[in-house]
Formats: C-alpha cells, structure tokens, sequence
C-alpha cells in the first residue's frame, strides 16, 4: 500500500472508515467522504511543513519514536471499545502540529462540506491523524527514507506522484493560505481519488458493496 486511494480502497481502509463512522455515530458513507476529503488536506499540510529542513526533521523524528506504523497493527482492537482518549489527545496535538492556526478553518470547511457539526469532525480528525501517521511511519520504514528530500518524496509519492500530485499540493497549500469556504475540497478529493470528481459516493458505495 503505498497511497490514499490504496488505503481507502484496503481492508485496512474499510476497517478505519467504519471504525471511525462508529466512534462517532455516522454512517460510513458520511465518514468516508469527510476522510477522502481530510486525509490528503492533512497529507498536504505535512509535506508543506516538510518542506523546510526543520520541518522535515521534526515530521522523521515523529514517525522514528512514536509513530512508526504499530497503531496499523491492531485496528479492531483499537476501534473495539472505542478509541482510547489517549489516542484522541495524540490525535489533537498532531492536528495542532500540522495545521496550526488553520485547524478551525479547516473542521469548518469539512462541516459545511459533509452537514456534521464541527465537534463531530474534530473527533474524526483527531482519530484519523494519528492512523494516517502511523501510515507515513511505515512507508518511511520501508523506503528506509532518512533525509529532507527523501521525506518530500514519500509524501508526494503518497499523494498520487507527478502533476497530480503537484496540482494537489498547490490546491491544498492555497486553501491553507486562505480564507476559503471549503469549495476547494471538491477539487482535493477528486485529484486524490484519481480525477474522479463528483464520484466519491460511488467510490464509496464500492467500497462497502453498495
């Protein structure tokens, strides 16, 4: 698994979106379409912060001594009796990390996209980011990734490679430079699903045999 789309479309993928869709209460189409929507925001933000050398070596270290894949081991068992507030505090303090001032924008602009209250979108994010940087951790571990560029790469790679990768990025890092209504996250999520736009209920309806 190297990418969104491949993690959205796994087992693992399936696993995260109804564990997360029953944390919350929603329906896993509901919370599929807000983490197709979140998870490559999220990505994005991590490979612009990466893109300083300090930046990148703080986002290593993180994946070196906490997050280096193991959360992925056990998703039942996180998701089993409801995620722990531990993970959800990891999950809050990475969101603050990454996204900064922004992180308000950012729930918002989810909420007026998917109709859920702001409080139930940070709950998703916060138990998103935590997996999604377990996920990151792995890859590095695998690339054997060890330095700045090495980082850029991973997480381009991650976000689909070439052009789309790189319109992606410039979408995601103007929204975040922005003061934007969220109508940009259209456009994110139909550039991490492969240019399908307007298709993500279907993708998602695939997903889960509809």
């Amino acid at each position: 698994m190297s990418g969104l789309v491949d993690l959205l479309s796994s087992p693992m993928g399936k696993q995260l979106i109804s564990g997360v869709a029953g944390q919350t209460g929603n329906s896993t189409d509901q919370t599929g379409s807000v983490l197709t929507m979140a998870l490559p925001l999220l990505m994005g933000a991590m490979k612009k912060n990466a893109s300083t050398p300090e930046g990148a070596q703080g986002l290593m270290s993180a994946l070196s001594n906490k997050h280096d894949g193991s959360i992925l081991n056990n998703l039942e068992g996180l998701f089993g009796g409801g995620v722990d507030q531990s993970v959800k505090d990891d999950g809050a303090g990475i969101l603050g990390h990454v996204l900064g001032g922004k992180q308000a924008q950012v729930e918002n602009a989810l909420s007026q996209k998917s109709g859920m209250d702001t409080s139930t979108i940070a709950t998703i994010l916060q138990v998103a980011a935590p997996i999604l940087l377990g996920m990151i951790g792995k890859q590095k571990q695998q690339q054997n990734v060890n330095d700045a560029s090495g980082m850029q790469n991973l997480l381009g790679g991650m976000m689909g490679g070439g052009t789309q990768a790189h319109k992606q990025q410039s979408l995601i890092e103007s929204f975040l430079d922005s003061d934007g209504d969220g109508s940009i996250l259209d456009d994110v999520a139909s550039l991490a699903l492969g240019g399908k736009k307007g298709g993500i209920g279907g993708l998602l309806g695939g997903l889960f045999g509809k």
